[in-house]
């Protein structure tokens, strides 16, 4: 059984942030929606064996749960309900960024 997606308000944000930014801010749109496409992929492809990609390491985080995978230079970050068979897609970020900062919600 596949596994439903499911985006938090700050993961769609994300998501509309960095399109913008590529197409807007750096004027180049087909890179951002090529890039965009890429990260939408690689979120779809969790719908099966979410469980494939690594724990993050730092507390609080690893004891949530909470995976992350690297697209080019971005991170998805997300959570799995087994018991409900979702995945939660928390954040997406540039992998150069103050990940702790973004992950509790400071930024």
């Amino acid at each position: 059984m596949d596994y439903k997606i499911v985006y938090t308000q700050e993961a769609e944000q994300d998501l509309i942030n960095i399109y913008s930014y590529i197409s807007l801010d750096l004027k180049a749109p087909i890179a951002a929606r090529k890039q965009a496409d890429r990260i939408m992929d690689l979120i779809w492809s969790l719908e099966k064996m979410p469980l494939r990609h690594k724990l993050y390491q730092d507390e609080p985080w690893y004891s949530r749960g909470l995976r992350f995978c690297p697209i080019d230079n971005y991170l998805i970050f997300y959570l799995v309900d087994e018991a409900k068979k979702t995945v939660t897609i928390i954040r997406i970020m540039y992998g150069k960024r103050n990940i702790e900062l973004h992950l509790s919600g400071k930024d």
